[in-house]
């Protein structure tokens, strides 16, 4: 079903002219100066052998003692293959569950990622980054961008659009960059026409109705603005679907979404927001196209239901939440309001004739190159205060270490003073 959605959609979305022609086929990426790892590599080196670490972490493990952060960061900040990225994934997991496993440090994490891409096991990544309970990884933002830049680099839109889930389910749409970079992998994931589970709508509506409403609320221009609003309204749309579907506790559960009743009724309200809007902002038209497709769809589901109701309802009885169905009820008043809305828009000429992928291309070949250079600039501060406190860990090792020699000594001084 939610195949038919999308192809129907998309396919009279590329019937539409785009911008330019060079919007559908140039991709927008980060520039190689956000991608650059000489500042990264230019950190102080702590030659260490992964041998010699991997025994010292077993052998602490197996005396049940907690292994340091330092020297899981050490273990990833050495590897030098693919295969010992394969062993780092291994203490990694080890490490998140033992004593120490909230100290995971956050230049760890970035380093794990980047050695990943740098040799070629990214969907180790991708696997850490999905099983982050697991392993602990919770990557900041620029590191996050650098993931998703990977995947889109060599078009694989649904990696991609797997790492803007993590990114939505941590709510880390801080940054413009991690905005415009996630709404076009989403928007070129759709326009590839994913044959999608409902788990997999429900992921992609809340990645498009969070980052949509980040992007709205810092956007500056009406071509953000319009890219923000279209995509809180897909978003509404494709969870307002598995809400009439599945109910509005299969929305919800495991995401940072709301829980009240009426998805549907939100994406009428985006529509009416931008029909009562005095700017430029617009909705697409294929936007506009997949609501019509998804309350056709559940109309007809409705109209088959109601053949068995008299069946159903003896199956049912005890299972049906009262609010479901009653929200289910709505659902000929929300095609009444969208066809009423759909045509104020049209009047009003506050329709986009190009596609949702175009409308995020354009916008990210505008905002990208900007938004990058503030990144870069807090990258540089956060480098510096991941090697202060570095120094300073080490520094505090190096005195606990001393401190134990020296009470050991004492001991066995005492032992043969006794003797």
């Amino acid at each position: 079903m939610a195949a038919s959605v999308w192809k129907r959609c998309v396919t009279a979305a590329v019937k539409v002219k785009c911008f330019t022609s060079s919007f559908t086929v140039r991709r927008c990426l980060l520039s190689a100066a956000y991608r650059d790892t000489t500042v990264w590599e230019a950190r102080e080196k702590d030659p260490q052998n992964l041998a010699t670490l991997a025994n010292l972490m077993d052998r602490t493990y197996d005396r049940n003692l907690p292994v340091s952060s330092l020297t899981v960061s050490r273990f990833v900040d050495n590897i030098t293959s693919a295969e010992e990225v394969d062993q780092a994934e291994y203490y990694l997991y080890k490490f998140r569950h033992s004593p120490n496993c909230w100290y995971l440090r956050d230049w760890t994490i970035h380093s794990w990622v980047r050695q990943c891409l740098k040799y070629g096991r990214r969907e180790k990544a991708l696997h850490t980054l999905k099983n982050k309970v697991q392993y602990g990884i919770f990557p900041d933002s620029f590191t996050f961008n650098l993931l998703i830049d990977s995947f889109l680099k060599d078009s694989d839109y649904k990696s991609a659009c797997a790492i803007v889930e993590e990114v939505m389910v941590q709510e880390a749409f801080e940054l413009p960059s991690t905005q415009l970079l996630s709404l076009y992998a989403l928007g070129h994931y759709l326009a590839t026409r994913p044959q999608l589970k409902v788990s997999e709508e429900r992921a992609l509506g809340a990645s498009l109705l969070i980052c949509g409403l980040s992007s709205s609320s810092s956007s500056s221009s009406s071509s953000s603005s319009s890219s923000g609003l279209c995509a809180q309204f897909m978003g509404n749309v494709l969870l307002g679907k598995v809400e009439m579907q599945e109910g509005i506790h299969a929305v919800f559960k495991g995401l940072p979404l709301h829980w009240a009743h009426g998805y549907l009724d939100r994406a009428l309200d985006v529509m009416e927001k931008v029909s009562a809007g005095t700017g430029d902002t617009r909705l697409t038209k294929d936007s506009l196209d997949l609501m019509s497709a998804v309350l056709d769809d559940l109309s007809a589901e409705s109209e088959s239901s109601g053949e068995d109701s008299e069946v159903e309802e003896e199956k049912k009885g005890e299972t049906v939440d009262e609010d479901d169905e009653a929200e289910r009820a709505k659902l000929p008043e929300y095609v009444a309001r969208f066809k009423e809305l759909r045509s104020q828009l049209e009047s009003m000429n506050k329709v986009e004739a190009a596609s949702f992928q175009s409308l995020v291309s354009a916008l990210a070949q505008k905002e990208l190159s900007a938004a990058e250079v503030q990144d870069l600039g807090q990258y540089q501060q956060q480098l510096q205060g991941w090697e202060a406190e570095r120094v300073q860990l080490i520094q505090r090792e190096k005195e606990t270490r001393e401190k134990a020699e020296q009470e050991k000594r004492e001991r066995l001084a005492a032992a043969a003073a006794a003797q």
